[in-house]
């Protein structure tokens, strides 16, 4: 595991919920997870703030398992099909470049756009519940966070033990996790950024697009760890 890959997959959760799908509907899934209304939340009582953060954790506990499971599983395809590890490296690569240029809107996959975020499912008021909410939401969100699951799930497969790729997918869940409790917390400095921010959403798309691009040219051409190499010459110039 490289120096740039920690960092990287939490920057890769704090983009999947600054994404379209996830970050319109955060404040859905706050209320959802935990039985109050969206203007409720805005001045929450001490007892709903309790009770809005411990089911937020459970919430943010069942999708981080889903993913954690993902890259568990990448890990260990890796290591099974180790003498083909390179072939598999420009694979990925080849597939990483195809979804950095729908991000930018080159080209669209109508796949990625498919509604499968359960929208049935109904709210709870207990931990249990978030949980199962958060477990049953990560299969949901996977299609549209595709692109940037996609090149998470691309490194973990990469990395030669179990650990290190549970280690990755969970860093990258903590990158999602953080911002969404911290809204869970502050619902009504959520909704001014929203409005200011929600101008801006195709240009992080388009940036992000172009970040997978680059990540996927270094896969195939095999030189990801010029990466770390760049981050250690910005570490040795800043000192």
């Amino acid at each position: 595991m490289t120096n740039a890959t920690i960092p990287g997959a939490f920057i890769a959760g704090l983009i999947s919920f600054l994404s379209p799908c996830v970050l319109p509907l955060v404040p859905g899934y706050v209320s959802l997870v935990s039985g109050a209304g969206v203007e409720e939340l805005k001045s929450p009582q001490a007892q709903l703030m309790r009770r809005v953060m411990v089911n937020s954790v459970g919430f943010i506990l069942g999708f981080s398992i889903v993913f954690i499971a993902l890259g568990a599983a990448a890990t260990e395809l890796g290591q099974v099909l180790g003498e083909y590890k390179h072939t598999l490296a420009r694979v990925a690569g080849v597939i990483i470049i195809i979804f950095g240029l729908h991000l930018t809107g080159i080209f669209k996959i109508k796949a990625l756009y498919t509604d499968a975020r359960l929208h049935s499912v109904k709210g709870s008021s207990t931990p249990l519940g978030a949980f199962v909410i958060g477990f049953a939401f990560a299969f949901g969100w996977t299609p549209c966070l595709g692109p940037i699951l996609t090149a998470i799930l691309a490194l973990a497969s990469e990395q030669d033990t179990l650990v290190k790729g549970i280690l990755l997918l969970g860093v990258y869940s903590l990158g999602l996790a953080v911002p969404f409790l911290i809204t869970s917390l502050l619902m009504e400095r959520f909704l001014k950024f929203y409005s200011r921010f929600r101008s801006h959403m195709h240009a992080l798309e388009v940036a992000s697009g172009g970040l997978l691009i680059a990540l996927g040219i270094l896969l195939v051409i095999g030189r990801f760890t010029l990466i770390s190499s760049w981050l250690s010459f910005l570490n040795r110039f800043a000192l």
